[in-house]
């Protein structure tokens, strides 16, 4: 039986920061589990390969969430990466932090150390930015690279003059001082290729004698003596695959995200007892909140048919596929080299008198009937629009006892009145820009849903026959204090009334971000390595 100081379970976004930081002591062993392969598949390193991954078993976990009311009785795919990287090896590449507030919100609900004056220092020690950027609030030395898009297509620039004629003002940095306004989307793409959290962090660390990292392996449990846990057992190969146990001697850190590590932990005897009885599995420790608090972002698209212009679906057949191709060959650029999502609006519903509450982006394309995945043939353009802090709140729980049965995932998306609302109110923007003047020239029809959709109940009822996920699960492990009856980890990622194990990664997130989840996941990664090392936290940046 092999051990190491500390077993992280995850090669995410999460696993890869911590991995390589906790390596950074050459007097300590560390271990990284990924059940997935490793990041060697191009489709990964391509840009526009997000397209391809979306839907590849051998990187992906495809799992597929219970239908419910308010998606129409649909089950709705749910991407989650399975390889080294995680997700951030299959993602849209966007770089959103967040806003001010969301963080200040964990610390006032009692997470001492989370608010943002007290993560932005972690935000600044990951990044390397390059481009424009207040250096209050931008990194400048980090290992992850964010650039800016570097394609301006034409229907973007008509789209950011239509939500300036709306009163959307440009933003210069949406993850400077302020996030409202419009603007093209940051990215972690850097020369043409995908910058994920392996690239940046993890594969640079693997070059440490002390870093073990072992890819194909899927964890079938937590080990423990007494309330402590002392180390993981997993299977290579498969579910009758070979049988290998590993020690801990200081900690066990669960990386998998939000729908895997509560998984880890019910199958492991912790989590609701009701929910281990019902599977048959022994209760460890009862801990109320593993699998709840579980939110996403729902986002119906509108999209339009296009005239007078071209667009990316046109260039994606034949000989200007072909073109493409040989422009990212030898160049680095072209549509290959773009994220699928070209500019971001981040504005008020009408609804709240909260800051900004709704997030839309725009693409001079569009896809089969609204899902990421596959584009039309015609010229088309899409506008995607949700509400950037949801009420609704869902589950996620271990179908069985057995490890490889994929979680049961349970949104429960729109069923709080103030999530329709919002999203009305996100998609009547949404409809009013996609047909603002400056895209008039190019605005043939309004494909979906289409012009005779016009009440509130026929706009909701779109969002059900469409809406999807837009990949930011979180909080079901959720931080919070010792009086939270639902917290699974306290605000040192703790499990509570555990020793020897946390949880590291975008379940531990107490309320949503106003964000895509990969930035801050990083971000929270690094923090940990602090705590776990017990080193002084960077000082507090506060900013008017």
């Amino acid at each position: 039986m092999e051990t190491f100081d500390y077993i992280i379970v995850g090669a995410g976004s999460a696993g890869s920061v911590l991995a390589n930081r906790l390596s950074e002591d050459q007097g300590c062993r560390v271990a990284v589990l990924e059940a997935g392969p490793t990041d060697w598949h191009p489709y990964i390193h391509i840009p526009a390969g997000f397209i391809k991954t979306f839907y590849d078993k051998r990187v992906n976990w495809l799992y597929d969430m219970e239908p419910s009311a308010w998606t129409g009785g649909r089950r709705i795919l749910a991407p989650r990466g399975k390889t080294l990287g995680g997700s951030s090896s299959i993602n849209g590449h966007v770089y959103n932090r967040g806003q001010r507030g969301d963080f200040d919100t964990w610390a006032q609900y009692g997470n001492r150390g989370w608010g943002y004056a007290d993560v932005l220092p972690y935000f600044k020690r990951l990044e390397r930015r390059i481009g424009d950027g207040d250096d209050t609030y931008r990194g400048r030395d980090g290992a992850l690279t964010v650039t800016d898009i570097d394609y301006h297509h034409p229907l973007c620039e008509a789209f950011i003059q239509g939500c300036v004629e709306a009163g959307i003002p440009r933003n210069p940095d949406y993850n400077g001082r302020i996030q409202e306004g419009v603007s093209y989307a940051q990215r972690t793409i850097y020369k043409g290729r995908r910058m994920s959290a392996a690239r940046a962090f993890l594969h640079p660390a693997m070059k440490r004698p002390n870093l073990d990292v072992r890819t194909g392996v899927h964890v079938t449990s937590i080990d423990f003596d007494g309330r402590r846990a002392t180390g993981i057992t997993y299977r290579k190969g498969g579910r009758n695959g070979a049988r290998h146990t590993l020690k801990a001697s200081r900690e066990v850190i669960l990386c998998g995200g939000s729908y895997n590590s509560p998984q880890l932990l019910q199958i492991s005897g912790i989590g609701p007892p009701e929910v281990l009885g019902s599977l048959g599995i022994q209760v460890r420790h009862a801990l109320a909140g593993v699998g709840e608090n579980l939110k996403d972002h729902y986002a119906p698209r509108f999209a339009a048919r296009v005239k007078n212009i071209e667009t990316i679906n046109e260039r994606t057949r034949g000989l200007k596929l072909a073109t493409e191709v040989a422009k990212w060959a030898f160049q680095r650029k072209g549509i290959l080299a773009l994220s699928p999502t070209l500019v971001y609006a981040f504005w008020h519903s009408g609804e709240t008198a909260e800051s900004s509450d709704v997030q839309l982006t725009f693409t001079p394309a569009s896809y089969m009937e609204g899902v990421q995945g596959q584009l039309e043939r015609e010229p088309g353009m899409t506008v995607a629009s949700w509400q950037q802090r949801p009420e609704s709140r869902g589950t996620v729980r271990a179908r069985s006892a057995d490890p490889f049965d994929a979680p049961i995932i349970n949104p429960n998306y729109l069923a709080e009145e103030i999530d329709r609302r919002v999203l009305l109110g996100a998609m009547k923007l949404a409809r009013r820009l996609l047909q603002s003047r400056p895209l008039a020239p190019y605005f043939e029809r309004e494909d979906f849903p289409g012009p005779s959709v016009q009440s509130d109940d026929e706009l909701l009822g779109a969002a059900k026959e469409r809406g999807t996920t837009t990949f930011h699960p979180a909080g079901t492990c959720r931080m919070g204090p010792a009086n939270d009856p639902l917290a699974v980890v306290d605000d040192q990622l703790r499990v509570r009334g555990l020793e020897g194990l946390r949880v590291v990664d975008a379940s531990i997130m107490p309320t949503m971000l106003s964000a895509n989840l990969n930035a801050a996941t990083m971000m929270l990664a690094d923090k940990a390595s602090d705590l776990i090392r017990g080193k002084t936290a960077p000082e507090a940046i506060v900013v008017a």
